[in-house]
């Protein structure tokens, strides 16, 4: 058969192809609205590519090796210890050198971000950069003091100088512990040590499994696991926690307001523009830029009554909870928001940026621009954007965004649905919001985990999934988890689905369970509480280690009632940041898939092992109810070991008992 008459086979089963059912792929209102009109304009969106496009079962499970060209190799995930590869390695070699692998792309993902911010802060502070500056100076003070810098008496400048210089070591150092494994509870940085996995820089850390996972080299899948965890650990506690306090410093932290989320917050008589990506220092810009009065001025004179500015996914979720700025909807929602044809341009950075959103863009007349180096698509303009000269980008951006919408298809389709949401939590606001501007502490948290009207803590974090209905599963899992008493806590593109679903409202708390309800009506509190994007699981560590130095849970990480998933993850970052947090002590559920094969010793290793050795674990299932009943279950064996399995009598003290307690 000739190469023509392949395509035309293959364009024949294309269409033979059963129509996509948008209300099967997604929850989503809007996403299902413009589903059906990219469908009605011939449109194709990564909904439909899943659905013709069939996963590799071998692939899947991690049974395949392609690491040299002797293979590559394929084993049967049903009889995985029958045969070998053409090296001899096993199928938990295999498995264990791949799962390293995506460990080492998701860690250099989140570290080389935070390597993006630092360098910027270096300017900043240096002073050759205008375009940013230190915001939070208390930020500064307080990230500083944690890792045993003076401060006392000090400049701003000369503090940030020598934070710059320590926050270098966690990329670059060789040897040693990166800076904030200060922040680790002894106990849990004796065991990491004794482990032999604490970090010593992330280049190094990635440098080496990567050298390991190479043909010949490590063949322990358990020596294999060793550095992944170290690997993973320089992420969570080093690229991804630059990232999130050095946010934090320049641009201020986050703190809770309302804000809007899904598609109706584009408006019809104003400039679109979304910036979608994962790096907040371009939408920071665009802030500015698109408040400017002469680029205002531009946009009347185009007809326009504004320029309206618009998030989605990570970098939408920073600005929603930083400066209540819309956001649109999360990853999957990308490629259908085009179908409005009132996006008049989108600028991405990196991370999660579909191939396809330049041919969506195209089919709709949107202009579309990459605008980092590191990240270009093929046939799409590109913008390039410089630190030390921001509105050079931005502006060029709003002028073609303004062209677009003078020239804009008569056609407009805006779905009318808003969600509100209270977004914007951090480590220091929890503190506040729970003890006050005097008495900020997490003592109540710990209190009400131990009393019993908390049961425990979840982290329901990550992405979107075309292999399973969009929304769905976090959703239902969020509302089983706080019927239950269980507190969540939120990051990248799941607190979106929440936050649609209405669950980060006040009143959302009628749904929680008796003793979680109380502890929500008494704060004026959310039952579901957004920490920011992906880097931002950071807060969640640092959260956790003020928990076990509050006292009363436990004395390592590993101790305290907590539990994290992943429901509808879909990307190498979200393995990394599930094995840093299965490192730390956190029993950790992923969904959709899981790359290795039950049965093996590696996936034992994983899902029982790592356990065994006073770490965390990793799970699986892909029902929200079973996810959630197993964190459920983690949770009160938690709280058994601790002595609290029971709800403690409540007593009203008097000031007398107050007295003496104080005292």
């Amino acid at each position: 058969m000739s190469q023509e008459e392949k395509k035309e086979k293959q364009l024949s089963e294309v269409k033979k192809s059963k129509p996509l059912d948008p209300k099967a792929a997604t929850t989503c209102e809007s996403t299902i609205q413009m589903l059906r009109r990219a469908a009605a304009d011939g449109a194709e969106t990564a909904f439909n590519r899943a659905a013709e496009m069939k996963p590799c079962p071998i692939g899947a499970e991690s049974s395949c090796c392609k690491h040299c060209f002797m293979g590559p190799c394929r084993l049967n995930p049903r009889d995985p210890y029958s045969r070998v590869g053409v090296c001899g390695a096993t199928i938990d070699t295999i498995a264990a050198r791949n799962f390293s692998r995506m460990v080492a792309s998701g860690g250099a993902a989140h570290t080389d971000h935070g390597m993006g911010m630092l360098d910027v802060f270096r300017e900043v502070v240096r002073g050759n950069i205008k375009g940013y500056k230190i915001k939070n100076e208390k930020k500064l003070f307080e990230v500083a003091k944690s890792i045993d810098i003076k401060v006392d008496g000090r400049s701003v400048k000369d503090v940030a100088t020598d934070l710059y210089t320590e926050l270098e070591r966690t990329y670059t150092q060789v040897e040693g512990e990166i800076p904030f494994m200060k922040r680790v509870p002894p106990k849990t940085l004796e065991l990491w040590r004794k482990a032999g996995i604490v970090p010593r820089g992330a280049m190094r850390e990635i440098m080496e499994i990567m050298h390991r996972s190479h043909m010949g080299v490590d063949q322990d899948y358990e020596n294999i696991v060793k550095q992944c965890s170290r690997t993973a650990l320089a992420d969570g506690w080093g690229g991804s926690m630059v990232a999130t306090e050095l946010g934090d410093i320049m641009f201020g932290s986050p703190e809770p307001k309302k804000a809007g989320v899904n598609m109706g917050f584009l408006k019809e008589d104003q400039v679109n523009i979304i910036v979608h990506g994962h790096e907040p220092l371009l939408f920071e810009a665009m802030i500015v830029a698109s408040s400017d009065p002469e680029n205002l001025k531009k946009a009347e004179a185009a007809g326009a009554k504004g320029i309206n500015l618009l998030g989605m996914c990570c970098s939408g979720a920073e600005v929603l909870g930083r400066h209540g700025v819309p956001h649109a909807g999360n990853f999957l929602s990308t490629e259908p928001v085009l179908a409005t044809g009132a996006v008049d341009a989108m600028a991405v950075d990196v991370q999660c940026i579909m191939t396809g959103l330049n041919t969506m863009s195209k089919c709709y007349g949107t202009r579309f621009f990459t605008t980092n180096r590191k990240a270009m698509i093929e046939g799409a303009e590109h913008v390039e954007f410089d630190e030390h000269d921001t509105e050079k980008c931005t502006n060029q951006i709003i002028d073609m965004a303004i062209e677009r919408f003078r020239n804009r298809p008569v056609q407009v389709e805006i779905p009318q649905r808003q969600d509100w949401g209270i977004h914007g939590f951090s480590m220091e606001y929890i503190s506040y919001m729970l003890g006050g501007t005097f008495r900020s502490s997490y003592v109540p948290l710990n209190d009400n985990i131990i009393n019993g009207r908390i049961r425990g803590v979840a982290g329901v974090v990550g992405c979107t999934n075309p292999r399973v209905k969009q929304d769905y599963i976090h959703v239902e899992l969020v509302k089983e988890l706080i019927k239950n008493n269980v507190l969540v806590v939120q990051t990248g593109c799941s607190q979106i689905a929440l936050a649609k679903a209405g669950l980060m409202k006040p009143d959302a708390a009628v749904l929680a369970g008796d003793g979680l309800q109380e502890v929500c009506e008494t704060v004026g509190m959310p039952p579901v509480i957004s920490l920011g994007s992906c880097v931002d699981n950071s807060r969640i560590l640092t959260a956790c280690a003020e928990m076990v130095r509050t006292g009363g849970l436990g004395d390592k990480l590993s101790d305290l009632p907590v539990a994290g998933c992943a429901p509808e993850y879909m990307s190498e970052k979200a393995i990394c940041i599930g094995q840093y947090f299965v490192a730390s002590g956190v029993y950790t559920v992923f969904g959709v898939t899981f790359p290795s094969v039950e049965g093996t010793k590696f996936h034992k290793l994983l899902f029982e092992g790592l356990e065994e050795q006073g770490f965390g674990k990793w799970g699986f299932a892909t029902d929200p109810y079973d996810i959630a009943h197993l964190m459920i279950e983690h949770i009160d064996k938690k709280r058994a070991a601790l002595g609290i399995k029971g709800e403690r009598e409540r007593k009203l003290f008097s000031m007398e008992d107050r007295r003496a307690a104080e005292g």
